[in-house]
């Protein structure tokens, strides 16, 4: 989405707002990789930016890919992998996302890791599974958990206007943080923040926030407003 005069009022939009300090919230903007300077330099410095996306390993014969380092070299600190649309549109397998996500660690960035199940996969009981592997695949090449953040989006409710309730948002945070228990240690059950993407906006927000296992979120549509 956007274009320079977009995105520069979305921009304008956000450094007027009045925001809890750092310690309290931490708010990182993703614009496209052709807005990502334009953004970094015109928004507050309270706030961060985030890239969509890259390159599984170091640069090189990869056409229109962007690799981690170049990210590093134009001072952005964060990226999100994984995202569903790339899962489902761009057949990025579980395996891959974990590598993603950890050369993107290594190299110093951090990373909103995205998980979550479809509609069938919902219906035919199977979220948890689904979630777990996703999250396996990542946990296998992650040795630092520090500089990851988990995104749980159920697809069924990405720009769909379907939210999960806030009941069943918590019930799929609260497993994965047991698995992260469980498969991990209990220190990064603790502080790895889990946060929520799924039709989030301003009216449900507050509710889907009170839920104890839900960190923050993962705004896309309404992000544009």
């Amino acid at each position: 989405n956007g274009t320079t005069e977009e995105v520069k009022k979305i921009v304008t939009t956000l450094n007027e707002a009045e925001v809890p300090s750092e310690d309290v919230v931490e708010v990182v903007v993703s614009p496209p990789f052709v807005f990502l300077t334009l953004v970094k330099s015109l928004l507050r410095s309270d706030f961060h930016v985030a890239a969509q996306n890259c390159w599984v390993r170091k640069g090189g014969a990869f056409t229109g890919e962007i690799s981690a380092e170049m990210l590093v070299n134009l001072g952005i600190p964060w990226v999100i992998i994984g995202h569903s649309e790339r899962r489902a549109l761009l057949n990025e397998s579980n395996e891959f996302v974990g590598d993603k996500v950890a050369y993107a660690v290594s190299q110093g960035v951090k990373a909103i890791a995205c998980i979550g199940e479809t509609l069938e996969q919902r219906e035919s009981g199977s979220t948890m599974a689904v979630v777990a592997a996703q999250t396996k695949a990542i946990a296998e090449k992650v040795t630092n958990w520090e500089n990851v953040v988990l995104a749980y989006e159920p697809v069924w409710a990405i720009g769909t206007g379907k939210v999960a309730t806030p009941a069943q948002a918590q019930e799929v945070h609260c497993e994965l943080r047991k698995w992260l228990n469980d498969n991990v240690n209990s220190e990064v059950a603790a502080s790895t923040r889990i946060i929520y993407g799924g039709s989030v906006n301003g009216a449900n927000c507050n509710e889907l926030a009170a839920q104890p296992d839900v960190d923050g979120f993962l705004v896309g549509g309404a992000s544009l407003k």
